[in-house]
């Protein structure tokens, strides 16, 4: 077996759509909130996938979602234990820089569906990580492992139903929050959404170097 081909270990269907491949993780080293290039071995159409696990966990998780349009997604899809997936990476610079985390840094995480999966490591990664998450969904089903989060500090933010947290994209519960201006702000998800997010904490005096982002589709 190639060094880059990696054996899936089990599958955790979290919605119809919606799943966790848990691979083999061979002694790869990461920092959270990277992400690799993931596809079926074999396979020439690869995607990047923020890595979802804790650096510490002793398999490599990705978070997944299945689209129509989406070549890669639709073979990850089919694939069940045993079967091999090609994986290059670690790779990105969308992570946490040690001088953030000295003193009393607080932190805003900010994601719509899938783009939920850097913040998920870094909460399973950091110890005593002070942050709120918005998780920006359609309907509360979305809210993949929400149980994994500290319930004071996860906010879902429901765009379809009133079954989450707030209800409303998170560009809602941005402009009707006030945000403190030392937070450091990070965004992952869709680029609209990360546009009009940026648009806005600029707007409440976040400085440039104080949001980070991270744009997959």
């Amino acid at each position: 077996m190639s060094d880059n081909f990696q054996k899936i270990l089990n599958v955790r269907n979290l919605t119809n759509s919606t799943f966790v491949l848990e691979i083999e993780k061979n002694g790869m080293i990461f920092e959270p909130g990277q992400h690799i290039l993931l596809g079926k071995a074999g396979d020439i159409h690869h995607r990047e996938y923020s890595i979802y696990s804790g650096v510490d966990d002793p398999s490599l998780e990705v978070l997944v979602k299945e689209v129509e349009e989406g070549d890669v997604s639709k073979k990850l899809k089919r694939l069940k234990s045993n079967d091999e997936v090609e994986i290059q990476g670690p790779l990105g610079f969308f992570t946490i820089e040690e001088e953030f985390l000295n003193g009393d840094s607080s932190f805003l995480f900010i994601s719509s569906g899938t783009g939920i999966s850097p913040f998920h490591s870094m909460v399973k990664s950091i110890p005593g990580l002070n942050y709120k998450l918005l998780h920006g969904i359609r309907t509360i089903d979305e809210a993949y492992e929400k149980d994994q989060y500290d319930p004071d500090r996860y906010i879902a933010c429901t765009s379809r139903d009133n079954n989450g947290d707030f209800h409303g994209r998170v560009t809602d519960y941005i402009k009707s929050h006030d945000i403190d201006k030392n937070t450091h702000c990070y965004l992952c998800g869709n680029f609209e959404m990360i546009r009009d997010a940026m648009d806005l904490l600029e707007e409440k005096g976040i400085a440039q170097d104080h949001l980070h982002a991270e744009v997959y589709f």
